[in-house]
């Protein structure tokens, strides 16, 4: 069977944040990690079939939906879980929220590697606790942890440790040396570690196997929060279903009584929609990383060759996400002037990127799309000589 991702949803006029914040506006939103596909076809009968049910009452996940998260888990990644470890949300940011809450007291310190997802940086804050940061390194053209200063940065205030893992938005995969010496700074600091792992899906570098933080030692797995979901791959994020894995029963209950009261149910067709994500949709996933692959290398041709003063300073390995070099471009305001010219990029300044010097750009898109914002960039670049 194939899939159609060739042929662009019309997304205007509609509920989509990504398109309505240049609606009127001829600006290509290529900003907010939404893919501009439909969702698999077998995803979306199921959701029909759900409503035509009819009734849509308070949710809990059934066996079945359980089982096909537990099954793709072991699938994939050879990672053997229980059913009794899934504590399910209405959204991974919440489940980031909810690990600082749970697992960090007032003024204590949650620590990360920069650039990173902006929720990493703020979820911290937003209930009293400080976020730390420790940067990366661009090392012969690749992505590196500088270790010592990580160790530098570490204090005895420091509780938790939130992973981007695979990590957006440098599109990099971490390998099990790097988890397994991360695993061990965690041990030895005690320090509790929350893994996003909502990108693992989305491998494109078909030789770097996406590794559960969880199954680097049973050590690790005791003091690991993982977090999951279908959002990003089977472009469902507006459902709002997410899990959080929880393996040491203590942790997940602390998880669980950080909830109370503040965190909404998930959805009866979020549900629906994360079972068939999982168990009917492996053939769609398939198709959409061949194209996300192609896109990738258009992408970094045309900057390679049409794209002077950009770069892609390191391999793209996972996501659809681009993170894009602009400093030599000499802009105060990059995003602005890429607005200008009709493309709508994420400024690096919220990933923890000084200002001027990045831009994320989101190839899931068709490739007529990516084309023409590519075109409108490479007018947008020559504009200022």
């Amino acid at each position: 069977m194939t899939f159609d991702f060739a042929t662009p949803p019309d997304r205007r006029d509609t509920d989509s944040q990504k398109w309505q914040k240049y609606a009127g506006r001829d600006v290509l939103p290529m900003w907010v990690a939404d893919m501009d596909f439909r969702s698999p076809p077998a995803l979306i009968e199921a959701l029909h079939r759900r409503v035509d049910h009819g009734i849509f009452g308070y949710a809990r996940p059934v066996k079945s939906t359980v089982d096909a998260v537990v099954q793709a888990m072991e699938q994939r990644y050879g990672w053997k879980i229980e059913a009794s470890w899934l504590v399910w949300l209405p959204g991974l940011v919440v489940g980031l929220n909810v690990t600082a809450q749970a697992f960090a007291q007032y003024r204590d310190e949650v620590l990360t590697l920069t650039p990173v997802y902006p929720p990493f940086m703020s979820a911290p804050k937003h209930s009293g606790r400080i976020s730390l940061q420790s940067p990366w390194q661009l090392q012969q053209g690749a992505w590196a942890i500088d270790w010592e200063a990580l160790e530098r940065t570490v204090t005895p205030q420091t509780k938790l440790f939130f992973l981007c893992n695979p990590h957006n938005p440098l599109a990099r995969v971490w390998r099990r040396d790097e988890l397994t010496r991360l695993a061990d700074f965690c041990v030895r600091h005690n320090l509790t570690l929350c893994s996003d792992e909502i990108h693992c899906d989305l491998i494109l570098d078909p030789s770097l196997p996406h590794i559960p933080t969880a199954t680097i030692s049973p050590e690790i797995a005791a003091r690991t929060v993982t977090l999951m979901a279908p959002s990003k791959t089977y472009n469902v994020p507006g459902l709002g279903v997410s899990i959080a894995i929880i393996p040491d029963p203590v942790r997940r209950a602390q998880f669980v009584r950080a909830t109370a009261g503040i965190v909404a149910e998930t959805t009866t067709l979020g549900f629906a929609a994360c079972e068939s994500a999982y168990r009917d949709c492996e053939p769609w996933r398939q198709e959409l990383l061949a194209t996300l692959r192609g896109n990738r290398d258009f992408l970094l041709d045309f900057t390679a060759c049409e794209l002077p003063g950009v770069k892609v300073e390191a391999p793209i390995e996972a996501t659809y996400l681009a993170w894009l070099n602009v400093a030599a471009l000499n802009l105060p305001d990059p995003v602005a002037h890429f607005e200008k010219h009709g493309v709508g990029l994420s400024d690096g300044a919220f990933f923890g990127s000084p200002k001027g010097r990045h831009v994320r750009l989101n190839f899931g898109c068709t490739r007529a799309t990516l084309a023409e914002a590519l075109r409108r960039m490479k007018l947008a670049v020559a504009a200022l000589t």
